[in-house]
């Protein structure tokens, strides 16, 4: 070895040792009769020290040469700090340079390589193997490694089993698009990466393997955000003779233990939603439950408070719901306009906001108050269940969208009343999601899940009816703080309720066949009820690095064009490539 500690070590019970360090040179500080040097590795940070008179001319000639992030090798013996930094682990000792070599010197890099660096986003993916020396980011990546290693000790411990799965398989049309690979020995055909290992996991189960995982790259080709990536990480596990509640309870175990190991969180028990209430009251399958703040209706299917009125707006509404927002009736008005600007962003789609002040006198001011008594709305107070110095915020539109609408607002003022701390975690089951949804453009039913989810036993009688849009599924998500962690569902195992459901949507007996025909024949040699689930691990990681951004947890990540800017990729090919694939390009 070319060192004999490294630089995250050193401690007073290494005094007068003689230690050889490698690593990077942090900063230099040259105070004319001494120099100071600050070396760092992937561990820490050790303080060199150098001194006119006492160490070699050499030594300080190759001292006053260095650069930031020179990589350099120095020996000499250990001694205690005079000026202590307790900063850093081994700020209580340095070491007194005996002998210094250069290894590799180093350009100037184009940021600084510091916690708080200067480098934008940009310049930072493009000189990511940089960016990857900084604290925060490897932080991130040893957080990273930190959950895959106890994800593999619990699931070991419970007698599961990691096998491998393919990464270039068949192309499907149900869900994200596919990347595709062409094949050279089949000339027109054509690879897809895997979206997950659904079918193969599948099969597994069918051979007997009764409790898989695997810590697995899945590849969609759909368009970017911050929790996206075009390739990303799933802990994917399925298990052979369970129920829902088999999946739930071993699945939350594996929260409960990251958490635990991880976080140092005894996790309580996880409470559960129906989708159909996650909806009502919040708006979103993935409801942020951290904070309250749940919809209340002033107009709907169970109550009408605002019909009669002559208030247009409200009379053509099929739904008129609100939040109440504690403490915000002292909001100014440019706070209002600004929430009211809010709601009318194209990404929230709202047409105006509704406001009801409560005031701490017991006053009520709306800004309806032209078409509304003030008897009118204290009924509203009432439903609200709103105290004095509360804020009524009111939308109002058609189902589901005024929801969706209404979500926005109301994580808005989770974020500006500070109720969304990303060192708070609630965790969350949705279960009891709708099989299908109808698709208006395509005019056909489409898997809310995927094709292999199985139907609520009691619902079956529904797929036979027609009545689609009533079936529930037997699926369910995690949710930690308003983001989907984890989802899957009990499969559907019987050859015949798996063509019937193929048929629902809309594939053919060919279709079915050539897509999925290996799948239908493996069901006829005695599969065994099985269900599973998936965990984003990106997103888990970012979750317990408090950061809304899974790009921070990977280590080459691309940026929201799907490019990796480091290696300019994508990029094209040789027209020799090409030809050799048969392939020819329109753009």
């Amino acid at each position: 070895m070319l060192r004999t500690h490294n630089n995250g070590e050193l401690r007073l019970a290494n005094v007068n040792q003689t230690v050889t360090l490698c690593g990077w040179v942090q900063r230099i500080r040259d105070k004319g009769g001494m120099i100071w040097i600050d070396l760092r590795d992937r561990y820490g940070i050790t303080q060199l020290m150098l001194e006119e008179g006492k160490t070699s001319k050499e030594a300080l000639d190759i001292a006053r040469s260095l650069g930031r992030e020179f990589v350099i090798s120095a020996t000499g013996p250990v001694v205690e700090r005079l000026s202590k930094n307790d900063k850093i682990a081994t700020g209580d000792v340095e070491v007194k340079i005996e002998s210094l070599s250069i290894l590799n010197p180093a350009k100037l890099p184009p940021f600084l390589i510091e916690d708080e660096t200067d480098g934008g986003d940009d310049i930072r993916m493009k000189y990511r193997y940089l960016d990857l020396r900084r604290n925060p980011v490897r932080a991130n990546l040893q957080l990273r490694h930190q959950v895959a290693r106890f994800t593999r000790q619990y699931l070991d411990d419970q007698s599961f089993i990691e096998v491998e799965t393919p990464v270039l398989i068949k192309s499907t049309p149900e869900g994200a698009r596919d990347f595709v690979v062409p094949s050279r020995m089949n000339p027109g055909e054509f690879y897809a990466l895997p979206q997950s290992p659904q079918t193969f996991k599948q099969l597994l189960m069918v051979s007997g393997f009764d409790r898989y995982y695997q810590i697995v790259k899945c590849f969609r080709d759909e368009d970017l955000r911050a929790d996206r990536q075009p390739e990303f990480t799933q802990i994917d596990c399925e298990m052979s003779f369970i129920e829902q509640e088999d999946i739930l309870q071993m699945f939350e175990g594996l929260a409960r233990h990251l958490f635990k190991q991880v976080k140092g969180i005894d996790l309580e028990s996880v409470p559960r939603m129906t989708y159909a209430n996650a909806m009502k009251y919040y708006g979103s399958d993935k409801p942020d439950t951290r904070f309250e703040m749940k919809f209340v209706e002033l107009k709907g299917e169970e109550s009408d408070l605002t019909s009669g009125k002559d208030f247009q707006v409200f009379d053509s509404a099929g739904l008129v719901v609100g939040i109440a927002a504690k403490g915000c009736a002292e909001y100014t008005r440019k706070q209002v306009d600004e929430l009211t600007d809010f709601v009318k962003r194209p990404q929230v789609g709202a047409k105006g906001l509704v406001t009801v002040r409560y005031n701490t006198d017991g006053s009520i001011k709306s800004s309806v108050d032209k078409f509304y008594t003030e008897e009118d709305l204290k009924k509203w107070v009432a439903a609200f269940d709103a105290e004095p110095g509360d804020l009524l915020l009111i939308l109002s539109g058609e189902g589901d969208k005024v929801r969706k609408q209404l979500n926005e607002l109301r994580l808005e003022m989770g974020s500006r009343l500070g109720l969304r701390n990303s060192d708070n975690y609630s965790c969350l089951w949705v279960v009891d999601f709708p099989l299908l949804e109808y698709g208006e453009e395509e005019n056909r039913w489409f898997a809310m899940h995927h094709p292999f989810t199985s139907p609520k036993p009691e619902d079956l009688g529904y797929l036979e009816s027609g009545d689609f849009g009533k079936i529930r599924a037997n699926a369910y998500d995690l949710v930690i703080n308003g983001v989907e962690v984890g989802g899957g569902s009990i499969r559907i195992f019987q050859k015949d309720l798996q063509a019937k459901m193929f048929e629902v949507l809309g594939f053919s007996d060919e279709e079915a066949k050539h897509q999925f025909g290996f799948l239908m024949d493996a069901f006829e040699y005695g599969a065994p009820p099985h269900g599973g689930l998936a965990f984003g691990f990106d997103r888990l990681c970012s979750l317990f690095g408090g950061s809304d951004s899974i790009r921070d947890f990977i280590a080459f990540p691309k940026n929201n064009s799907g490019r990796d800017v480091m290696i300019d990729s994508p990029s094209a090919i040789a027209d020799a490539q090409l030809n050799e694939l048969k392939i020819k390009t329109t753009v």
